[in-house]
């Protein structure tokens, strides 16, 4: 059996997160022979002691690592993430999130899987990946992105909730085979991730492109982050977004969901919201973003890039927009600690994942392409979950 290489034990623990203590923790190393449980880990980690077989389990567990990678000569390098988009320009990179980079590592490793059972099924490339560029302007863009969606705004907007909209654009987006996943965390509460630190991530796959969402912001950002997101997919451009407006990339794949969610000259409504006092604009945004299933702060962005409010009111617009979400939030959460019932487990997760990506593990499975175990990964749950999380899949129809 090849040694553990130690440098790796550290690096491990460290992009995990964890100092010493929390680590020792997390592997439930207790104090013993005089010393400390951080202690003995650190001895591990300088290759004083190997750890035996079971250890390396739990390792691979709680550090969210592969066994093999214990075993490797040297540290891999970082998970690939495409571009950073939250970076500004001049500026360094934003500071490492372990937890980031450990979601990120799951959704690529759940990509080449579903990669992987689409070549084996012969899928064409799609050709709208990277079909475009920032030059061609948003507005054309925006219009390439609704004739291949076949999206009517419209029907969108006749939907009986955010909820509701976003499902409709979902199916829109998922019936060109570009699955949208949302996810915020690593499986449990404890390990959400902000919407500061990522609000998506696009893999421009011209065979399994990818729309990620994190499912911790708003419902009502959901369908702009999710084009915003789709329009990375045009441009080809992989990669991790945040709520920075500085990149241009950003700024232009927000202009493109903006102009599709509101097309024309439609903004003008709002023509004098900026001479309005801050209450009466908000309850004027608020009533229009509610008509059309939108974000208020979706709507404030458009404003602000219409010239229509300044910098100043914008940002004030959005830091009362995102309190009283924070508000919702606090009120909602108390409210679910009396509440009895909710939807099971098994509603949340076929949520989260999205029919197209269901639907391709069901087809997959009935035709023997796909293990349960592999299943289990490319669905983000462990292997007996597979079979309910699955269960009438084939009744409610495919993508």
């Amino acid at each position: 059996m090849p040694r553990v290489n130690p440098e790796i034990l550290l690096w491990a623990r460290e992009t995990a997160g964890l100092s010493l203590d929390e680590g020792a923790r997390a592997l439930g190393l207790k104090d013993a022979r005089g010393r400390t449980g951080a202690g003995r880990l650190a001895a591990l980690e300088r290759g004083d002691e190997e750890p035996g077989r079971p250890l390396l389990l739990k390792m691979a567990q709680k550090y969210r690592r592969p066994l093999l990678t214990f075993y490797l000569d040297k540290v891999p390098r970082k998970g690939d993430r495409g571009q950073d988009f939250r970076t500004a320009p001049g500026a360094g990179p934003p500071a490492y999130n372990a937890t980031v980079d450990a979601l990120i590592r799951e959704i690529n490793t759940r990509q080449s899987l579903v990669k992987s059972l689409l070549e084996d099924e012969e899928a064409l490339a799609l050709p709208f990946i990277a079909s475009a560029s920032i030059n061609q302007g948003a507005e054309s863009v925006a219009s390439a992105i609704r004739e291949t969606l076949r999206l009517n705004i419209e029907e969108f907007r006749r939907q009986d909730s955010v909820e509701a909209a976003f499902k409709h654009l979902r199916s829109r987006i998922e019936a060109n085979r570009i699955f949208v996943l949302l996810v915020g965390n690593l499986g449990s509460h404890h390990t959400n991730i902000p919407t500061e630190i990522f609000r998506g991530f696009a893999i421009a796959d011209p065979i399994a492109p990818f729309v990620v969402i994190n499912d911790q912001d708003a419902r009502t950002a959901w369908s702009f982050t999710a084009l915003h997101e789709v329009a990375h997919l045009w441009l080809g451009a992989t990669g991790i977004s945040g709520a920075s407006m500085e990149a241009r990339i950003e700024t232009f794949c927000n202009d493109v969901a903006g102009r599709i969610l509101l097309p024309g000259e439609e903004i003008q409504v709002l023509a004098n919201v900026g001479d309005a006092p801050p209450d009466e604009a908000i309850k004027r945004i608020s009533s229009f973003a509610e008509e059309r299933r939108l974000s208020r702060s979706m709507v404030a962005y458009c404003l602000l890039r219409a010239n229509i409010v300044s910098m100043p009111q914008w940002q004030e617009l959005k830091e009362r927009f995102y309190q009283e979400w924070l508000d919702f939030k606090a009120r909602k959460r108390e409210k679910q600690k009396t509440a009895k019932g909710g939807p099971s487990y098994y509603v949340v997760r076929r949520d989260r994942l999205g029919p197209g990506l269901l639907n391709l593990v069901d087809r997959s499975l009935s035709e023997g392409a796909l293990t349960y175990t592999k299943a289990g990964k490319v669905l983000g749950v462990k292997p007996r979950n597979v079979v309910p999380l699955l269960r009438d899949i084939s009744q409610r129809g495919g993508m």
